[in-house]
């Protein structure tokens, strides 16, 4: 062992994240398997020193023989590694590739979150296909994107209090795109990159292919972000990045208040840690508060601050266009370093994009509707069928994260 973590673990918070986590007897086997849970689901984060077993086991209300012994298994199964001294650090879990096959016809996968197209969308496509003349006589390699689609974009932001010009612009495939061309140009291998514990997983294992060494910020359904430990975090590693969901984050559904933004910013700064806001379920509020300013599109203001955002939740997810709005020197180190990855967006979604982004209140009225009828009816069947578990309120996007009635990985 190196010797150096990411984070150091209270015993608290360490009872506080496993919750009822004794199952099963053995006790230590019980603890154990609690513990992997919160590592596989990067609740705990690689490189997080575990409190020591005299004080774990005093604030579980065990013998350190157990705690102990719960250690020893995780050693054996490769979670986490110890030293005489130095105490037992988490590990990085061997990559896994998940290979999903077709989903049989008349199953639902719930691996993907995504509502269905917005009705108007096809017509929307027909009428954009009407001009095809006018697209295929374009060069068709653009990788800033066209004017018309960064000027409607820019153009949404300033409706919602952001003025935004086309130059802050960049048109991507999507917002994981995004993602992964950020944490390419950011990041250098062994740089620390914050990241929400529990949060969307494909923007983890972008910043990991990146080379970064994840910082746990962690986000409950109750308590939302736990500002003391994303500030301890912060002073100790200094991120070069951090990744957030402000607004209906993915999986809690959960959004931060203004205190919560000003804490995050306030840390942000003092740290010179890039933030880099992940919009893609900002605009689905189910529940809006009436009089209430748009807060996603403010978020973090006066930080340094990257958005993200696309149409995948809003139109549909294979409408794949997405964005980033950022300084424009960062555009321009965005360009020369885009090339390398894809050559652009397609043109016809772009034209699309730019066309629907102008009937958005329309849209997201739409989007209300339906996923406030799959909620309640989501909410109401758990209530009925399953009422050991603990169903969060959530007033948007398109999650729910549930608590179990045991410690079982997601």
């Amino acid at each position: 062992m190196d010797g150096s973590t990411d984070y150091r673990l209270t015993a608290r918070s360490l009872a506080n994240s496993l919750g009822g986590w004794r199952t099963r007897e053995p006790a230590y086997e019980a603890l154990a398997d609690g513990i992997r849970v919160l590592c596989l689901d990067n609740r705990l984060a690689p490189r997080t020193a575990l409190p020591a077993e005299r004080e774990l086991a005093h604030a579980l209300g065990l013998s350190r023989t157990t705690v102990a012994a719960a250690y020893r298994s995780l050693r054996e199964s490769g979670h986490i590694e110890s030293v005489r001294g130095s105490g037992s650090v988490t590990l990085p879990l061997g990559r896994r590739d998940d290979v999903r096959g077709p989903v049989p016809e008349h199953e639902i996968d719930l691996v993907q979150a995504s509502p269905a197209a917005w009705p108007g969308l096809a017509g929307v496509m027909t009428e954009v296909a009407h001009d095809a003349a006018a697209l295929v006589a374009r060069v068709g390699y653009d990788v800033l994107g066209s004017r018309q689609l960064r000027g409607a974009i820019a153009d949404r932001y300033t409706e919602r209090g952001l003025p935004t010009t086309a130059e802050q612009i960049m048109v991507t495939t999507g917002a994981q795109s995004a993602i992964h061309l950020l944490a390419g140009t950011l990041l250098r291998r062994g740089d620390r990159a914050a990241i929400e514990t529990p949060t969307y997983p494909h923007a983890a294992e972008s910043l990991r292919r990146a080379g970064a060494r994840l910082v746990s910020v962690p986000v409950t359904t109750d308590d939302g972000w736990d500002l003391d430990r994303a500030a301890q975090a912060f002073a100790r590693t200094r991120p070069t990045l951090g990744y957030l969901m402000p607004h209906f984050q993915n999986p809690t559904g959960r959004s931060m208040s203004w205190a919560e933004q000003d804490t995050i910013a306030r840390v942000a700064r003092d740290t010179a840690t890039l933030l880099v806001l992940d919009e893609t379920t900002g605009e689905l509020a189910i529940d809006p508060p009436s009089g209430e300013p748009d807060l996603a599109a403010v978020a973090m203001v006066g930080a340094p601050v990257v958005r993200v955002g696309s149409l995948g939740k809003t139109v549909w997810g294979g409408l794949r266009v997405g964005w980033i709005r950022a300084d424009p020197a960062l555009i321009t180190r965005l360009m020369a370093v885009r090339p390398s990855r894809e050559l652009g967006t397609p043109e016809f979604e772009q034209a699309v994009a730019a066309q629907v982004l102008g009937r958005m209140p329309e849209i997201l009225d739409q989007r209300a509707t339906l996923l406030r009828a799959g909620r309640d009816a989501l909410v109401g069947a758990l209530g009925r069928t399953l009422p050991d578990w603990r169903v969060p309120q959530v007033a948007g996007g398109v999650c729910l994260w549930v608590e179990l009635d045991a410690p079982l990985s997601t």
